[in-house]
């Protein structure tokens, strides 16, 4: 007789899934938030607040509109989409790579503001030195800014695992909720709301979720106050 708190195929099926799309929405949008972060923490250009304005966008408007927005650009009739069809022959949407997207877009801002804040507290003087000696701009950012950085870089990553993670809204407009495919645990546990005797299995993926989020906000703390200790000492 399996016990109440035994996880069953399905929600096994969907907890790996949602740690494959919140890793990839995580890593696959570092270098871009990287790049994010340091063109609002560190240049001046036209259209700055505007830039700030369309990152932060995902933190304002409801999910579904997101999700709806990229079901029409990436959708198989949509511009990118019906490119995607054409040459190469295949798609993102109501598919597992199409969760990551989504959640990468919703993650995206907490991702780019732990980095930004990060960057803006690293000492100009310490580039400036490095300029007068001679180093070029890509060496003075990837020995000087990068490391001295990381401490955010990590804190955005983690806390862009977490929400895409979470994220629901966007995905389920996007991609649908798929088992095998695009059924994550947001997903599921959606899922079983609308059916009798599903309330078993939301408080297990609920668990689940609420464990595997809080574990890696400890990681991410650990990992910081690692990096940060040579710095006191």
């Amino acid at each position: 007789m399996s016990s109440a708190w035994e996880l069953t195929p399905a929600e096994v099926t969907a907890i790996g899934l949602s740690l494959k799309v919140a890793a990839v929405a995580a890593v696959g949008s570092l270098p871009f938030g990287i790049l994010v972060g340091w063109l609002l923490a560190r240049k001046r250009f036209f259209g700055k607040s505007l830039v700030d304005a369309l990152v932060h966008l995902p933190l304002v408007l409801p999910p579904v509109v997101i999700g709806y927005v990229l079901l029409v650009t990436f959708g198989r009739r949509g511009p990118v989409g019906s490119w995607l069809h054409d040459w190469f022959g295949t798609g993102v949407a109501f598919r597992w790579t199409g969760a990551a997207l989504a959640s990468a877009v919703m993650a995206f801002p907490l991702m780019v503001r732990a980095i930004r804040l990060s960057m803006e507290f690293v000492d100009l003087r310490l580039e400036k030195a490095a300029a007068t000696l001679g180093a070029s701009p890509w060496r003075i950012f990837l020995t000087i800014t990068l490391p001295l950085a990381f401490p955010g870089i990590v804190a955005g990553t983690v806390l862009a695992f977490a929400k895409a993670l979470g994220e629901f809204g966007a995905t389920i407009t996007f991609v649908s909720s798929i088992p095998g495919e695009t059924q994550t645990i947001s997903a599921a546990i959606y899922g079983m709301l609308q059916v009798p005797d599903g309330e078993a299995g939301v408080w297990r993926l609920g668990l689940v979720a609420l464990g595997i989020s809080l574990l890696a906000l400890f990681v991410s703390e650990w990992l910081v106050q690692r990096l940060r200790r040579p710095e006191r000492d």
